[in-house]
């Protein structure tokens, strides 16, 4: 767990500000936030803006918000103020990521239009739930995937089928051992029967043909 800041200490707060495209500007939310600092006599250690980026994109696309948080991993600040909850991000899953990021170095988060401070009591508890919305939407996704592979099995008992990549045809297969047999390499004995090189060696395999790898 990393320290605590000590109450004596001013806290040091860095600013993010996002716009969706390079005709908008980050001045309005960029002097909000100052003056919430000011008011808040937060001491502003950083400023980071990420101009005509779409907030679906994730942290690699976003240099200034990967910045962001290399700083939070770094422990540079103890709070993150953003003008709103869309400026960091519109994936539910990447903003819990997030925030698991955040509170698991204690960095704090301010969001000037949903009023949310997780230094007050009620930012604290949203903190601590996120650990759970996390578990649950894990939970959601284990269930689906397992859910599929269970009808895909189902299907492909009842269709007397085999769950995976199709079988190339018996001309094919009949094809590949020829070439083989002129010496041709795997590789562009794949280019010529216009198939994959696993399928030319899965087939080469099955028919104990030597140097299948080869």
């Amino acid at each position: 767990m990393p320290s605590p800041r000590k109450s004596n200490q001013p806290v040091r707060v860095a600013l993010y500000a996002r716009v969706s495209t390079t005709g908008q500007t980050t001045d309005n939310q960029m002097i909000e936030l100052r003056e919430v600092a000011q008011r808040m006599n937060w001491v502003i250690v950083g400023e980071f803006v990420d101009h005509g980026i779409s907030g679906t994109k994730g942290r690699k696309d976003r240099p200034q918000l990967d910045a962001l948080l290399k700083g939070v991993a770094r422990r540079q600040f103890d709070m993150v103020a953003a003008w709103s909850v869309d400026r960091l991000g519109r994936s539910l899953v990447d903003l819990i990521s997030l925030l698991q990021e955040m509170h698991a170095v204690g960095i704090d988060l301010y969001l000037h239009q949903q009023g949310l401070n997780t230094t007050t009591p009620a930012g604290k508890a949203l903190f601590a739930m996120m650990g759970v919305f996390a578990e649950f939407e894990h939970g959601i996704i284990r269930e689906r995937v397992l859910a599929g592979l269970t009808r895909a099995r189902e299907s492909g008992t009842r269709s007397g089928l085999p769950i995976g990549r199709p079988r190339v045809t018996g001309a094919v297969e009949a094809e590949i051992a020829a070439l083989r047999s002129t010496g041709m390499g795997v590789c562009k004995i794949a280019r010529t029967a216009g198939c994959g090189v696993s399928t030319v060696q899965r087939v080469l395999a099955a028919a104990g043909t030597a140097g299948a790898n080869a």
